[in-house]
């Protein structure tokens, strides 16, 4: 109730008596009766009110207290009803939506300014040459002086030219006019030559003012909507602009980002606020003494959504090595809101076109390394080229990362479990959905990895027994020998390397991969492991070209575990999880580490199915996330069987799959005294090591032969009875063979 209502300008006359209303118990209230009715009559409704009430009713500085009271009230609840519209999240996003979407306006606009600008000044080399200047460069402060010089030098050329443009387009318009007008008059002619009529002469000009005139009446047409629509058109290309890079300020960025939070974010202050706070004594100096970065690339969005980052390449002062910042890696990623494995950092100088002080950082978005790995691309159709490579991951751009087979060989290694034999199998599985190539496979342990595969495979052995490894090393012979052959079968057809049209043509020229699964109980066997090893590296080396390539994986970096030649020489390296530099070198080459190139950083378990590669794109390096080819041991179930029902059914016939290339079976026993009788014949004497050789080719499959040389065989028929004496060098006597030959025979 207003009390002011009715009351404000009355005055109020009571004439009834005021009577004390008594009750039981006593006095209760003062009765002021309300003014009668003008008509008289009794009263229709009362209402008893305070004193307080009444004093409303009549003091008209109580009604002025009370209004002003009632006025703050509600100017009270209009500002927190404001303040509440004014912070409401949907409020907050709208205002920064459309002061965001302005701001790329602006940003825009600023840009193509300064493009402009320095089109049209020399601003921009004098930006460079300032820089310059600073680094202490003298030779790239030459290069941007001239490059000023050169562009001062063009600009007024083209002012010059300005100065007889005029004439030059008067004398073109003038000849270009009557050029048309004698092709139009010599159509004219043929035209009234062939209808016999004198007017068509005419009819050429006739077509060319209609058309003149309906061009005219088009461009008038569309010339008011183009009008109208122009500026907007320009708003969009600004904005357009602005967008792509990136010019709105922090405070105005959506909470999810439009896809990027804040922390996702970066700009080039940003990672010269970063490098400012790594602590490294000598940035520290430069950057006091006025040292300000340059960016050969500023922060750039590199990848597909949702797999997207930002790559940088700026410069390092004077005593910091991109080595350095690499180190540092761990305060790098916390000053940019960064998990370590989100941030690498590498020497720009050691990559393909590079610059030798210059830091090449990559920096993904956060959480990037939490999303799930898209399927594997060929896991329900596709077919695959081996000459082109084939699907093995993706990097954290989000970018399908092919691995070379033709012409290239493979290592993974890391720690258990981290999905090393998973890596093979997924490439071993893209080879197998080639219709040229063959396919063998060594696993060097009791698992059923490849068990799915084995319809596709020409060879497959598995386990880890000595049996296992001698027949592993007979196979390193034979690729050994195969290589040979395939060399001297190119020399015939006048090629330098295997080629698909080659291998299809040829069926003895197939690409083969040869799988060495668990490779550590190959080349670390006591008696067979140092001899497989120089022969896997020989195959790397010489059989790159003839379409024979090898893939092995590990779990140990030692050197009787992977061969470091083998290493180095292989075109793709990849590295899981590892805890020591010693084991990431061991695995990506020697000086990797160094170079900023570290699996250490991967997180064990976290971080499993993701490699650093080398050798499988153009960068130096890359941070591939394997595809996950899905298995279910407890059902028995992998899904790596219907892509190869798939990749069986679509073969090219004669292709080697299962049995087609069984192992050979090992002589397990030899006589060394008759074989030896055996090879040197009527001889009476023979170089032991002419001896050697012969007994090789005698028994080409017999493993103890293989790995003899003259000191061994000197020491086993010394044991057999027979010396063997040295003549300028080890020579056995054939009778002294033959001898102990029939002394043995007498004593049995």
């Amino acid at each position: 109730m207003n009390p002011t209502d009715d009351h404000d300008d009355k005055t109020i006359t009571d004439t009834t008596p005021q009577t004390p209303a008594v009750g039981p118990a006593g006095e209760l209230a003062t009765v002021h009766h309300l003014p009668g009715r003008p008509e008289g009559g009794p009263a229709i409704e009362g209402e008893i009110v305070s004193e307080e009430e009444w004093r409303l009713y009549t003091d008209q500085q109580a009604q002025r207290a009370w209004r002003y009271a009632e006025y703050r009230r509600q100017g009270a609840l209009v500002v927190k009803a404001t303040r509440t519209a004014v912070t409401h999240d949907k409020t907050v996003a709208t205002a920064k939506f459309a002061g965001r979407h302005a701001a790329y306006v602006f940003g825009g606009a600023g840009i193509v300014a300064k493009r402009v600008w320095e089109a049209k000044t020399n601003s921009r080399y004098e930006r460079l040459i300032r820089a310059a200047e600073a680094r202490g460069d003298a030779e790239e402060l030459k290069h941007w002086e001239e490059r000023a010089e050169l562009a001062k030098e063009k600009r007024h050329r083209r002012a010059m030219d300005w100065l007889d443009a005029p004439v030059q387009i008067a004398k073109t318009l003038l000849l270009s006019v009557l050029v048309a007008i004698v092709v139009l008059f010599g159509i004219g002619c043929l035209l009234a030559l062939s209808f016999s009529d004198v007017a068509m002469i005419g009819a050429p000009f006739g077509a060319v003012i209609d058309v003149v005139r309906w061009v005219t009446i088009a461009i008038s047409v569309a010339w008011g909507p183009f009008l109208l629509a122009a500026p907007w058109i320009g708003l969009a290309a600004l904005h357009h602009i602005g967008r792509r890079a990136e010019t709105t300020p922090g405070w105005l960025a959506r909470a999810d980002g439009g896809g990027m939070d804040a922390s996702t974010l970066l700009t080039a202050d940003g990672i010269i606020a970063a490098l400012r706070h790594l602590g490294i004594p000598a940035m520290n100096k430069a950057i006091k003494e006025g040292w300000t970065p340059r960016f050969e690339l500023n922060p750039t969005r590199e990848g597909t959504a949702p797999f997207k980052g930002y790559r940088a390449i700026v410069d390092l002062p004077m005593g910091v090595a991109p080595t350095m910042v690499a180190d540092r890696r761990e305060v790098l990623a916390k000053n940019l809101n960064r998990n370590p494995v989100e941030v690498w950092a590498s020497d720009y100088g050691r990559e393909k076109g590079g610059k030798a002080g210059y830091l090449n950082l990559y920096v993904a978005d956060s959480g990037v390394m939490d999303k799930p790995t898209p399927p594997y691309p060929l896991l329900h159709e596709g077919s695959t080229d081996v000459f082109a490579g084939v699907p093995i991951g993706i990097t954290q751009r989000g970018d399908v990362v092919s691995i070379p087979i033709a012409g290239s060989n493979a290592v993974f290694g890391g720690q258990p479990g981290q999905g090393k034999s998973n890596a093979v199998r997924v490439m071993v599985l893209g080879v197998a959905l080639d219709p040229l190539a063959e396919i063998r496979v060594h696993v060097f342990a009791m698992n059923g990895d490849f068990d799915a595969y084995e319809p596709r495979l020409s060879r497959y052995e598995k386990g880890a027994t000595t049996e296992h490894v001698e027949s592993a090393l007979d196979h390193l012979e034979s690729l050994y020998a195969e290589v040979g052959r395939r060399e001297g079968r190119l020399a015939e057809l006048g090629a330098k390397k295997l080629t698909r049209a080659i291998a299809q043509q040829h069926e003895d020229m197939r690409p083969l991969l040869v799988a060495f699964s668990e490779c550590h109980e190959l080349f670390g066997h006591g008696e067979f492991g140092k001899q497989a090893a120089e022969l896997a590296v020989n195959i790397v080396k010489r059989g790159r070209k003839t379409g024979v390539s090898t893939v092995y994986d590990t779990q140990s970096s030692r050197a009787d575990a992977i061969p470091s030649q083998l290493v180095e020489n292989v075109g793709a390296n990849g590295c899981f999880a590892v805890k020591t530099w010693r084991s990431n070198d061991g695995f990506l080459g020697d000086g990797s580490f160094a170079a900023g190139i570290r699996a250490t950083e991967l997180r064990f378990n976290v971080d499993r199915g993701t490699m650093v590669a080398t050798g499988m794109t153009d960068e130096l390096f890359e941070i591939v996330r394997t595809f996950f080819v899905e298995v279910d041991d407890d059902r028995g179930w992998d899904a790596a069987a219907d892509v190869i029902a798939r990749a069986m059914a679509q073969l090219k016939p004669g292709t080697p799959v299962a049995g087609a290339r069984p192992a050979q079976a090992l002589e397990t026993a030899r006589d060394l005294l008759e074989d030896v009788a055996d090879v040197l014949g009527d001889d009476e004497k023979a170089k032991a090591t002419d001896v050697v050789a012969r007994l090789r080719q005698l028994a080409p499959s017999y493993r103890p032969y293989q790995g003899l040389n003259a000191d061994k065989l000197a020491s086993q028929l010394g044991e057999l009875g027979v010396k063997v004496t040295k003549v300028g060098v080890l020579t056995v006597f054939t009778e002294r063979v033959r001898k102990a030959l029939a002394d043995r025979d007498a004593d049995a």
